[in-house]
């Protein structure tokens, strides 16, 4: 069960940052798509599974933020992550703000994936 539900925070964690790319850059472009319903509500769908599964593994694991310096360096990002994310797509009131919240949450993002894949604060 474990390694299926690694698998599917895996697929997940593609999905959502895919889609972000997409949503940030259709913002970039001042599109009208960002108003269809499926591309408001999907986002919050795949990433609260996203999380679900974390939690679960973490959970199953025994790994508790406070005693695995790598877990809370990456859910440090998450929220890095989540803020920039809401910048781009949200408060951002020109291009050049959008567009460098943009890319640091697209950075924030390969954290968190290359502190999952190294389990190291510092994976560079």
């Amino acid at each position: 069960m474990y390694l299926a539900i690694k698998h599917l925070h895996i697929t997940l964690a593609i999905i959502s940052i895919a889609g972000f790319v997409i949503r940030g850059a259709l913002k970039l472009a001042g599109s009208n798509l960002l108003r269809l319903k499926l591309i408001r509500i999907a986002p919050h769908i795949i990433d609260t599974a996203l999380l679900a599964c974390g939690v679960y593994m973490a959970f199953r694991l025994g790994l508790k933020p406070g005693n695995t310096p790598w877990l809370a360096a990456k859910l440090a990002a998450l929220l890095a992550y989540i803020g920039f994310g809401l910048i781009t797509l949200r408060f951002s009131k020109t291009n050049k703000i959008r567009g460098v919240a943009y890319g640091l949450a697209i950075a924030s993002f390969a954290y968190m994936f290359m502190v999952a894949k190294t389990r190291a604060i510092i994976p560079f």
